[in-house]
């Protein structure tokens, strides 16, 4: 007998190449830590953060952001803050640090306003070094003042005074600087590629330099005081424009003088009347006050006086009846 498979003819398009499987794909990452139930009811720590639980903090959210940022996402939709910030206080949770979601979301704001106050100054003093450095030595005054120190220099009083966070350690500080620098890398990997005509577009000139620093400002001359008029001249002047007058412009004045004069017056004779007046009826007023108190007290007086006669009257009644009957009684015996 030949073999069947060189006797039969096979087509060339039906013959099948064995090739290898495709590798695997990477294992998942590890799961995230699972949400505590809602039943179970946890005792949040209050009160100042420590180290080691802003350190932990940062971690986490660098981990959620890492969690987020990966293309086999399970869930299709992005998670909401609340959903994000409950994952933050599961893994805050598991690591020793017993802060609630609310607790967290507020720290992370403080740190991130403290690093940015902190890294803008930096910015500032370094680019302040920087033109200083490449200006013209013209001017060789020294200008080590307050402002031109780093922040891990100063004390606390001086960062208050700067409107610095006054307590914002370096381990801190590099450990947000790594968060956020990882946050933006994973957004410009995210971002798709720039086209091929932007790449093949020149680099941008450079920056022209710094113009030189303004020439020192001239001193003014100062201004010669202007001579004041004299008192005199003043008086003299009036005194011309009064003979200058008619004479019945000045009768006149004189005479609403007088009646204002009078009008004065009469009103200050008013016044004295009626404070007059007002005090007699003052005097008036405290005399009844007495008289009404004289009265009272001798009505008090004669009361007083009555129901001690009235005593004294009760007193010799009941010591005559005892006296008679006493009387009555021994002569009953006899």
């Amino acid at each position: 007998m030949s073999d069947p498979s060189s006797s039969t003819n096979i087509p060339p398009s039906a013959i099948v190449v064995l090739t290898e499987p495709p590798s695997s794909p990477p294992p998942p990452p590890p799961p995230p830590p699972p949400p505590a139930p809602p039943s179970l009811s946890r005792d949040y720590r209050k009160g100042n953060w420590t180290l080691h639980e802003t350190l932990i903090l940062i971690n986490a959210k660098r981990l959620d952001d890492e969690r987020r940022s990966r293309p086999s996402s399970p869930s299709p939709s992005p998670r909401s803050a609340d959903l994000r910030w409950k994952w933050v206080e599961n893994f805050c949770w598991k690591n020793g640090c017993l802060r609630s979601q609310n607790q967290c979301n507020d720290k992370w704001d403080n740190l991130l306003r403290d690093y940015k106050k902190v890294r803008d100054y930096q910015a500032r003093i370094s680019s302040s070094s920087l033109h200083t450095s490449t200006a013209t030595t013209n001017n060789n005054a020294s200008s080590s003042s307050s402002s031109s120190l780093s922040y891990w220099s100063m004390d606390k009083h001086l960062r208050k005074d700067l409107n610095l966070p006054s307590n914002l350690s370096s381990e801190i500080f590099e450990a947000l600087n790594d968060v956020l620098s990882r946050r933006n890398s994973l957004r410009s990997s995210s971002n798709p590629s720039p086209s091929p005509l932007s790449s093949r577009l020149p680099p941008p000139p450079p920056l022209p330099p710094p113009p030189p620093p303004p020439p020192p400002p001239q001193p003014q001359p100062q201004p010669q005081p202007q001579p004041q008029p004299s008192v005199s001249g003043e008086l003299s002047e009036s005194s011309e424009t009064a003979v200058n007058e008619p004479e019945g412009k000045r009768r006149r004045r004189g005479r609403g003088m007088l009646q204002g004069a009078r009008v004065l017056a009469r009103a200050l004779l008013e016044c004295e009347d009626r404070r007059d007046k007002r005090h007699r009826e003052l005097m008036e007023l405290e005399e009844r006050r007495l008289r009404m108190e004289a009265d009272r007290t001798e009505m008090s007086r004669q009361g007083f006086a009555g129901l001690v006669s009235a005593v004294n009257n009760l007193s010799g009644a009941i010591h005559s009846l005892v006296s008679h009957h006493l009387h009555h009684s021994t002569s009953g015996q006899r």
